[in-house]
């Protein structure tokens, strides 16, 4: 059950802006990727030229993610959102009217994809940096969960909305509502006015002094580093298995708008895990969000082996509730550990690590399939998470990780 002290986040206004920003954005970005996935296919019947669009996303972010970093602890992080929503406002327009216009290609698509991979290099680390300046440190927790319950209401939503209208009215309007809810997020953003987050005694440091510094941070706490690496791992395998071959299979299986109800099912299980998160404050959260993850591998061996729809989305709901565990306790983990003003450079590198061999997921997959068929590939990427899990979970600083209660307060600029 739900308790004041669950939602004391809510009484600070700028995270009542934040977290209605963010329910907007999410949204539409629940139903965007079914929309660009069943675009892709429309256009090409192709999984490589899916896989070649996805990762026309990921490369600009595993370029400029960084760089973005920096920005992020230099400038106000208000300004970087701001800036990033309009820009995706723009850009999803543009893809929608293309597409409902008949007049897109496959060339246009990826690059609009590659800009708003652009976009979320920078945005990332600029929401990682965000919440202390929006919270008491004390409520840190409770913060999290509450984004990721927002985020987790609108994958259900957006995973659902987003298999009918791609199902029934075709992908350009899946987009159309995307682009709608970047517009309804700039201006909640523009309400934020952060002050900047205060500087490093070495005032004018470059841009490579400042990866520098963001980089030992990342380095001098093991758990940080290995938790990365494994998602390096468990992200290009999702990115390929799931993201890329899930809606060849399920397009030859159960259905568009099943593969939609399977994403609305992994939300209803985020939200659940964001539920649990509001009120539990495990002693160990990477090991206990490390096994939360694993259910992805049983996720993976349905879909390989008998992909239909009933299991999957039973399975579903499970990985949604692994992910939020892990997801939860890793933001805050962060949050707690790392100082405020170098958390977006450490975020940034977290970022990196586990987004740079996205693209050999999303590249590979369709040609792998192509040789050896989706279902052994995705079978073959469950056998590689769970080894990838158990690996993690053995690690001695992962495992010995424990909650650092703190009494701070927020920050209260003028």
């Amino acid at each position: 059950m739900i308790d004041r002290h669950s939602l004391a986040p809510l009484r600070h206004r700028r995270f009542r802006y934040f977290l209605g920003a963010r329910f907007s954005t999410l949204l539409g970005s629940a139903i965007a990727p079914i929309a660009v996935a069943f675009a892709v296919l429309d256009l090409t019947h192709s999984p490589s030229a899916l896989g070649m669009v996805l990762a026309a996303r990921t490369i600009p972010m595993v370029v400029l993610v960084l760089f973005g970093g920096v920005l992020a602890d230099r400038i106000r992080r208000d300004v970087v959102l701001l800036t990033a929503n309009l820009l995706c406002f723009g850009t999803q327009s543009l893809a929608a009217i293309l597409l409902l216009t008949g007049t897109a290609d496959i060339w246009q698509i990826a690059a609009i994809e590659a800009v708003n991979g652009a976009a979320a290099a920078f945005t990332f680390p600029a929401l990682q940096g965000l919440m202390p300046q929006l919270v008491d440190r004390t409520e840190l927790q409770q913060a999290n969960a509450l984004n990721g319950l927002s985020r987790n209401i609108t994958m259900i939503g957006g995973g659902a909305v987003g298999g009918a209208l791609v199902g029934f009215l075709g992908p350009g309007w899946g987009l159309a509502v995307d682009a709608v809810t970047f517009g309804v997020a700039a201006v909640l953003i523009s309400r934020l006015r952060l002050a900047r987050v205060p500087r490093e005694p070495q005032q004018r440091s470059s841009t490579w002094t400042d990866l520098r510094v963001g980089w030992q941070e990342f380095v001098s706490r093991r758990w940080v580093w290995v938790i990365v690496a494994a998602f390096s791992v468990f992200n290009a395998v999702t990115a390929g298995a799931v993201q890329t071959l899930g809606p060849v299979i399920a397009d030859e299986t159960f259905g568009r708008v099943g593969w939609g109800l399977v994403q609305s099912a992994g939300g209803v299980g985020l939200v659940v895990g964001a539920l649990v998160m509001l009120r539990w404050r495990p002693r160990r959260p990477l090991v206990v969000g490390m096994l939360g993850c694993g259910v992805a591998v049983i996720e993976l061996l349905v879909l390989g082996l008998s992909p239909t729809l009933a299991p999957l989305l039973a399975i579903g709901f499970l990985v949604g509730v692994g992910t939020d565990l892990f997801g939860i306790g890793w933001e805050t983990a962060l949050q707690e550990h790392v100082p405020t003003e170098r958390l977006s450079r450490v975020a940034s590198y977290d970022m990196l690590g586990s987004l740079v061999a996205v693209p050999v997921g999303q590249l590979t997959a369709g040609p792998l399939a192509a040789v050896f068929g989706a279902s052994d590939v995705v079978v073959g990427g469950a056998v590689v998470l769970a080894v990838v899990v158990t690996l993690t979970v053995a690690d001695s600083s992962v495992r010995g990780l424990r909650r650092t209660p703190t009494t701070a307060r927020v920050d209260t600029p003028a």
